[in-house]
């Protein structure tokens, strides 16, 4: 890994006014887990196609008579090999350490953090939640992406660790590669919506499965004279998410705790932009067509909706790459990151009222500053499931 490729220290990540305060050694730990999961997207992922075409392939053909029909079979070839299973070893041990790292450095201040958050909580309207929204079972059922409590979890009522614990950690899952404020993806839907459609000012845009509103700040601060709702169903990420919104002054920003199945709150056609960013495949196969059916259905005429997701699966697509990308689905506790990328969105679009010909599939890269940030790239050393680069499946609402 050249010099150009290491991650900035975590020091250098920019503070704003709820972030959790690392301790020297807890910093050196984000450190080292960033540069070392840098490490094994690059130079040591290389060595999973090596052992496949060298050792795997070779076996099953010999064996079975023919080449392996689809991602599965690879994936229990590909299990048997010492290379991958040591690789596989060290990556979910990496996201083990990121969480336990964080969640000690979250416990440790959490009287101060929930303090904190007051400060920009307590009587403000922009911060709107409901003890009646139940988290989903497809959501409480596992600690997602190996995170104690999940989304959701509390420490005791009222307190904000999952979301503090999901903020200081993506530093290192993602080796810097979202930027300081880890908004890079947010950052590349205001550049990309300046281009596509420039002086378009929506009026109402709405965000699903907002966690703590990395993706959706730097749309309320492009646009301070649109009117921002997120939702999101875990009361501890929304406290925490709302706080930190206020503090980096995104005051248009209204945080609403509602499951996205059933937004019967809102009316039809009250949103200029509905949109998610890394949430589809979080969702069970029977939750995601609801979701976004009553998503077409608060769209307004001549507004867009916006998917930011990897690439879905197609016969375009290599079945090892199909397998690689799908490690997550099996060792990273992402139960329906597998199933979702296998659908066909453009169908479960077009049943919920958006046509073929309204649809569109684009490319979105990270926006980040890159004299302290590495530029990201789709190319080569893609860490599948965690690269700064992600496929946007949208459409434009046919117009009244």
């Amino acid at each position: 890994m050249s010099l150009m490729e290491v991650p900035p220290s975590y020091t250098e990540v920019t503070r704003h006014a709820v972030f959790p305060e690392p301790s020297h050694d807890e910093a050196a730990r984000f450190n080292y887990l960033a540069n070392f999961n840098k490490y094994m997207a690059t130079t040591l992922s290389a060595g999973n196609k090596l052992a496949y075409d060298r050792r795997v392939l070779p076996a099953f053909v010999k064996e079975q008579g023919r080449e392996p029909k689809d991602r599965f079979e690879i994936r229990h070839a590909m299990n048997k090999d010492p290379w991958h299973r040591f690789w596989s070893a060290l990556k979910r041990n990496s996201m083990e350490m990121r969480q336990q790292n964080g969640r000690s450095m979250v416990l440790r201040q959490l009287d101060e953090l929930d303090a904190k958050v007051r400060q920009f909580n307590e009587g403000r309207d922009t911060l709107q939640l409901n003890a009646d929204v139940q988290v989903p079972r497809y959501q409480a059922a596992i600690d997602i992406h190996c995170m104690p409590g999940s989304y959701h979890g509390e420490e005791r009522p009222g307190d904000v660790s999952a979301g503090a614990n999901y903020d200081c950690g993506i530093f290192a899952t993602t080796g810097g590669g979202l930027g300081a404020l880890n908004d890079g993806g947010g950052q590349a839907l205001v550049e990309w919506i300046k281009k596509e459609r420039p002086g378009w000012t929506p009026k109402r845009i709405l965000d699903l499965g907002c966690t703590i509103g990395h993706n959706i700040v730097p749309l309320a601060l492009a646009f301070p004279d649109t009117e921002v709702i997120a939702i999101d169903t875990a009361a501890p990420s929304l406290r925490y998410g709302h706080a930190r919104a206020q503090a980096l002054g995104a005051y248009n920003l209204k945080f609403v705790q509602m499951n996205a199945e059933d937004m019967s709150a809102f009316a039809d056609g009250s949103f200029d932009w509905v949109q998610t960013t890394m949430y589809l495949h979080e969702l069970s196969g029977s939750a995601l067509p609801r979701i976004i059916q009553e998503s077409v259905r608060v769209l307004a005429p001549g507004g867009l909706m916006l998917h930011l997701e990897q690439p879905q699966y197609s016969d375009a697509m290599p079945l090892f790459e199909q397998f690689l990308r799908d490690w997550d689905a099996f060792n990273n506790n992402e139960p329906f990151w597998s199933s979702m990328h296998a659908l066909d969105l453009k169908s479960i679009m077009a049943d919920a009222g958006l046509p073929r010909e309204v649809q569109f599939v684009t490319g979105v890269s990270a926006v980040v500053d890159e004299t302290v940030f590495p530029k990201q790239s789709s190319g080569k050393g893609e860490d599948h499931g965690r690269a700064a680069y992600w496929n946007a499946y949208g459409a434009w609402k046919a117009a009244a």
